[in-house]
């Protein structure tokens, strides 16, 4: 992983809550700034003889990091089941949908360099790239019960056994408003990006539950969690693989007894990817533009932990995305509305865009 200090797309509001929750909401910090102004005595050097306004600032600074740690330790206890698991990363099987470019790509490369495991890719397209040791291309149409099994046998036979991690990352965008776009568009962006995970579950998941052991990530966006004037159909199609993760999140417990197969939703905001070929992404400090380095590093960051988890990239952006709702109306209905601006046709071609459908 390279060294830096700001992240790819720069100084962002991401940066700078990381900084925050590192620095001034760090519980273990500011309770060791708490009692050094409470204690030292009143005329140490480099410290305010009056303190009490910087004491109270502290105090609260305390309060809500110790608040927000706990609320993250429930969370993550509570989505793991209490349980853990362990991986033995280099004889784990996991499969990409759609990992020939864009994000999968990246996926497929940091996978293949982290974790050294062997990696099956399912796309129509071949990849771009050069595959990496342990990775095998599988021509593969997702939106097909059939192509699927006859993939999943050759996988099976290649890999000597069945796959512990599924990533369901394929997806295709048609960025019009509802009149616009043809039934031809809406059926495969429902097919690709919602029934496909269906497919592709049904075809993987009985061994992850036999075992009791695997992973399956859901890559979705943000456009699940707020829809976007112009791409309502995108989002519909994302909204519900997002309500797809949360029902198997809880069928896994409630019905198949298969506690420690791990669940992660990943909800990423515009990316530098033939996704937004159509349209003028937005790209600032609150929601910056991301490269797709940066979602395939978020996601296999989680994936390596073992555990399962909520992945917003950028984080900033997907806090308002994934509280609207609880939002009120008044407000909802003015950042929809302020979202029309970024699906507008762009006069050239983007520069991340490297092929036409």
């Amino acid at each position: 992983m390279p060294n830096r200090i700001l992240p790819r797309e720069g100084f962002t509001g991401d940066f700078v809550g990381s900084v925050l929750g590192k620095t001034v909401f760090s519980p273990v910090k500011t309770l060791l700034a708490v009692l050094l102004f409470q204690y030292a005595p009143p005329n140490a050097p480099y410290l305010p003889q009056k303190r009490d306004g910087v004491l109270n600032w502290l105090r609260i600074a305390f309060a809500l990091g110790l608040v927000s740690r706990v609320n993250s330790w429930l969370g993550r206890r509570a989505i793991n089941r209490g349980t853990s698991d362990k991986y033995d990363w280099p004889r784990e099987v996991i499969v990409v949908s759609g990992g020939s470019n864009g994000i999968g790509k990246h996926l497929v490369l940091m996978l293949s360099e982290r974790a050294k495991s062997k990696i099956a890719i399912l796309d129509v397209i071949a990849p771009d790239y050069t595959l990496p040791a342990g990775v095998k291309y599988f021509k593969c149409d997702i939106t097909s019960s059939e192509a699927i099994a006859a993939a999943a046998a050759e996988i099976r036979t290649a890999f000597g056994g069945d796959p512990t991690i599924l990533i369901n990352n394929a997806g295709i965008i048609y960025a019009r408003p509802i009149l616009e776009n043809s039934d031809r568009e809406i059926q495969k962006m429902f097919e690709v990006n919602t029934l496909a995970q269906y497919k592709l579950l049904r075809e993987f998941l009985p061994s992850l539950i036999k075992r009791n052991h695997g992973t399956v990530i859901t890559v979705a966006s943000q456009g699940g969690n707020c829809t976007t004037p112009g791409m309502t159909a995108y989002c519909a199609s994302k909204a519900a693989s997002i309500n797809l993760h949360e029902g198997l999140t809880s069928e896994l417990v409630t019905r198949y007894n298969a506690p420690r197969v791990r669940t992660v939703l990943v909800t990423p905001a515009y990316a530098k990817t033939f996704v937004t070929r159509d349209m003028i992404p937005e790209d600032s400090f609150l929601s910056p533009l991301l490269e797709p380095e940066t979602v395939a590093e978020a996601v296999v960051n989680q994936l390596l932990k073992g555990q399962s988890g909520y992945v917003g990239v950028s984080a900033t952006a997907n806090w308002f995305t994934f509280n609207l709702r609880s939002m009120p109306i008044w407000i909802q209905t003015s950042l929809r509305d302020r979202l029309d601006r970024t699906v507008q046709a762009p006069e050239k071609k983007h520069a991340w865009v490297s092929r036409d459908e």
